[in-house]
């Protein structure tokens, strides 16, 4: 367990690291497309032995889930990091678990709880420091990395819903093959094949590529999933406070990134933001309850309305296997 959890806590934050060394000469939307091509055929052809082949409907779920995680999300990031420190980008990404919240209050009812509405309101308050005009970062380029972020959340509330392969390693394999077809769209349109050179391909930015797709996208979602199986997942959940702190570090140790009083106040809000809204009470729903956000929170007063037994096993199977954009953030 230690060393899974060491593996998702380390890896998932030096994931901000790689992205910007290879942003340095690679287009970000065709680097991303090659990167989870590469990531999701591997992880396809090992999740999908001995199973039935998707079906359709899966695949357009999984199209949808990947267009909004890895597509909006993922490919956010890594445009955005061509313009801001990666520290600086982290920061902004931990701040999924609030949008998780947020849109679960409004858009589906869930109450929340006392400290998970403090967490909103120190959290976003951190945002609003981190992004405020005269901070030092690009404005325009942090509020849109704001608001791709937010698309990580309406994915995951999506997901939890949608109709997905109980593999959650497959699920996982299928949106990185759909977003890996939209980013390449995507990056083609922004004419980023002209940005594609001879420094492309040197040694940095190949390593640290090949990191993002053996280390970040396979290695690291393996730790996590096992985590899932076999660990709390008020423990497994400790990731969105830790990945922010390591990739800001890893940021100024090897790239030489600043860090101000404000970056670290925003930073601190952010974090204990997250950590509120993470360990706020948890109660899961049963198998004829109506199922809670991804925060946790539960409905305060009475129970939740009863279901009937098709959607108790919607339920129960997305407890079991939600899909890997769900789970963690856009690195």
């Amino acid at each position: 367990m230690a060393l899974a959890l060491a593996t998702v806590y380390l890896v998932w934050g030096s994931t901000y690291l790689a992205i910007r060394v290879t942003d340095r000469s690679m287009p970000p939307l065709l680097m991303s497309s090659v990167r989870f091509l590469i990531a999701g055929a591997a992880l396809y052809a090992f999740a999908a032995r001995g199973r039935a082949r998707p079906t359709r409907r899966e695949w357009l779920s999984a199209a949808i889930v990947g267009a909004a995680l890895l597509l909006v999300g993922n490919g956010g990031v890594a445009w955005a990091e061509t313009r801001l420190d990666s520290g600086f980008a982290a920061l902004i990404v931990a701040i999924i678990p609030l949008y998780v919240a947020l849109f679960d209050r409004l858009f589906f009812g869930r109450r929340l709880t006392t400290p998970a509405v403090v967490g909103l309101v120190i959290g976003f308050a951190g945002v609003a420091l981190l992004v405020r005009p005269g901070g030092g970062n690009n404005v325009g380029v942090a509020l849109i990395l704001v608001a791709t972020t937010s698309a990580w959340a309406g994915g995951s509330l999506y997901a939890r819903g949608a109709s997905l392969p109980s593999s959650p390693l497959l699920s996982a394999s299928m949106q990185m093959l759909a977003a890996s077809l939209f980013l390449g769209v995507a990056g083609l349109i922004g004419g980023e094949a002209n940005d594609i050179h001879r420094d492309s391909f040197a040694g940095k930015p190949l390593i640290a590529f090949t990191y993002l797709v053996l280390i970040g996208s396979l290695i690291a979602f393996s730790a996590y999933a096992w985590l899932l199986k076999n660990v709390r997942i008020s423990v497994v959940a400790t990731y969105a406070f830790v990945n922010p702190v390591v990739a800001v570090a890893l940021g100024t140790l090897f790239l030489n990134e600043q860090i101000g009083w404000s970056t670290v106040v925003a930073g601190a809000a952010i974090v204990l933001a997250v950590v509120l809204i993470v360990t706020a009470k948890q109660r899961y729903p049963e198998e004829d309850e109506e199922l809670q956000s991804a925060t946790g929170q539960a409905p305060a007063g009475g129970g939740a309305p009863r279901r009937d037994p098709a959607r108790a096993g919607a339920v129960r199977a997305w407890r079991r296997a939600l899909p890997a954009g769900a789970r963690h953030g856009p690195g």
